[in-house]
């Protein structure tokens, strides 16, 4: 299965991505594209170290959403992509391109979704509004992208213990160590071995 792994910053989910693939905790599955909607990201850079082809697609290059939205299509479309990746992707997607790769595009969620999710939270947003309700234990999720905001069906989740006296920066760090990094690129294995499977908006396991 061809992935695209769409990202805006570092890109340490891609490099989980890059590393699971290199080990074989990622079956049946090629990197064949990273998108960057800045030319300037570093995750850019990871791609370019592991051999993996890249572009960059910024919104602001458009007259408008949907024009953008056309433009990720066919770059998605020539690559021959079957399945996107958002891993730390800070766009709003446009309706297109989203109806384009329904069911075939994924995104992971610094949280336990419901919970610390939808328009604006995003990044360490996530985290402080965590520890600001006092939460005891946080995680993430994995789940297909629909037209909501981290409204689509839940593949995976893991769960992590806040512990006393932690900043946003300090769970941001456990979150992706102990959760992001483990449950998305077994996401991954599981869609590239027709293992995931939508029923009336739930994602099942088989």
């Amino acid at each position: 299965m061809k992935i695209a792994v769409c990202v805006s910053g570092g890109g340490t989910n891609l490099q989980a991505i890059i590393d699971k693939v290199a080990d074989g905790t990622i079956t049946n599955t090629e990197i064949a594209l990273v998108i960057s909607n800045k030319p300037g990201a570093y995750a850019l850079e990871r791609a370019k170290t592991a051999g993996i082809a890249t572009a960059v697609v910024e919104p602001k290059a458009f007259p408008d959403r949907e024009a953008f939205g056309q433009a990720m299509i066919d770059t998605l479309n020539d690559a021959g992509i079957e399945l996107v990746v958002l891993g730390g992707y800070l766009v709003i997607l446009p309706e297109n391109l989203v109806k384009a790769f329904e069911g075939r595009m994924i995104n992971i969620h610094p949280s336990l979704i419901p919970s610390h999710c939808g328009d604006g939270y995003y990044g360490l947003k996530v985290h402080e509004s965590v520890l600001k309700r006092g939460n005891k234990v946080t995680g993430a999720t994995v789940h297909f992208v629909d037209e909501g905001t981290d409204s689509g069906p839940i593949i995976l989740q893991k769960a992590v213990d806040v512990h006393e006296g932690d900043t946003p920066e300090a769970l941001q760090k456990r979150v992706m160590e102990e959760a992001e990094w483990v449950i998305l690129p077994k996401a991954i294995d599981l869609i590239a071995n027709n293992r995931v499977e939508i029923k009336e908006g739930i994602a099942h396991i088989r």
